[in-house]
């Protein structure tokens, strides 16, 4: 896809495909450029700046873009100077439309009603493909695509989960992380809670990390750069004795990311990120207190900036015992 900063943009795809492309292009003019597989997809491209006029001046390369991509329109039309495009997508893509915000909605409304689902579904012995064979199937319910990784007792530590098989156990701790796409649009929720009856031990740190995620959310204000989120969550956990900074116990990486056509983009909520938080904007506030040996606890919601301040997508876990409410 090539958008000229003026002009119709335009599309390049395999002749073969050009049907399909057809079909599948909702938006822009029906000036799609087809090369056969002996030719150079890259020359197409090349004629297109040529036919938009552009014979000088920047291209923009999308982050995705893959490197031999570039390389080749680079070389096809090597005259042009090109830079990243980033500031320009990710500042549209920073901010959400009405329509956006519905479609995330119902994908997080959905994440809540599959997790809840798989959630019933413990027994003791199980494994994880199991649990999270069991979400799966809960979001095919459903009618959307997603699914989980989940981690047992002292592999809730490791934020990602670990390569090792799990078997659950009474007291175990269990954490379950991702969610669902609708249209495009992407949720991403986590749970943490025990697998039988909490220890005061589970219980304390879990009110920690509620509290932490509490505190991002409270600073989220409009105006307010991305970093002052970090900063209070990180806050709560420094006072209660973990960390500080990132280490552990405690919280290892940054407190949230943005959200949206991806599950992960820009902006980022970490330390030295000055960009103001703004209207639109849609991210995630999961502030990990992570206890090597022990056990992790992550709570992550998603959510949305009005002129107003901050709503979240879904409702809070409100305790260990009952983290779907």
């Amino acid at each position: 896809l090539v958008i000229p900063q003026r002009g119709d943009i335009a599309w390049v795809c395999p002749k073969f495909e050009e049907e399909r492309a057809r079909e599948l292009i909702k938006i822009g003019t029906n000036d799609i450029r087809t090369w056969e597989e002996d030719e150079s997809p890259y020359l197409r491209v090349a004629q297109i700046f040529k036919d938009r006029g552009m014979r000088s001046g920047r291209i923009g390369i999308e982050e995705r873009v893959r490197f031999f991509f570039y390389d080749g329109i680079r070389q096809a039309a090597p005259r042009l100077e090109y830079v990243s495009a980033t500031p320009i997508t990710a500042g549209c893509r920073m901010y959400k439309s009405p329509a956006e915000l519905a479609l995330m909605q119902k994908a997080n409304d959905l994440t809540i009603i599959a997790y809840r689902a798989t959630w019933a579904t413990m027994r003791e012995g199980m494994s994880q493909a199991e649990f999270a064979g069991n979400c799966a199937t809960a979001f095919r319910n459903l009618g959307v695509q997603g699914g989980i990784f989940c981690s047992f007792g002292k592999y809730t530590a490791f934020p990602h989960g670990s390569s090792k098989p799990q078997v659950l156990q009474e007291g175990d701790m269990v954490l379950m992380d991702d969610g669902c796409t609708v249209e495009g649009y992407q949720s991403d929720i986590t749970r943490t809670f025990v697998f039988g009856k909490p220890t005061q031990r589970q219980r304390d740190v879990w009110e920690i990390e509620r509290k932490s995620q509490d505190a991002g959310f409270a600073a989220a204000k409009v105006g307010a750069p991305c970093e002052a989120v970090d900063y209070a969550a990180r806050k709560v956990l420094t006072d209660a004795g973990f960390g500080p900074d990132y280490k552990t116990p405690g919280l290892p990486h940054r407190t949230g990311h943005g959200i949206g056509l991806d599950g992960h983009e820009w902006t980022y909520f970490v330390r030295g990120n000055k960009t103001p938080i703004q209207p639109g904007m849609c991210f995630s506030d999961e502030p990990t207190i992570v206890i090597y040996g022990e056990f992790g606890i992550r709570l992550e919601d998603c959510l949305y900036i009005t002129p107003s301040g901050p709503k979240f997508f879904t409702e809070q876990s409100p305790s260990i015992e009952k983290p779907f409410g």
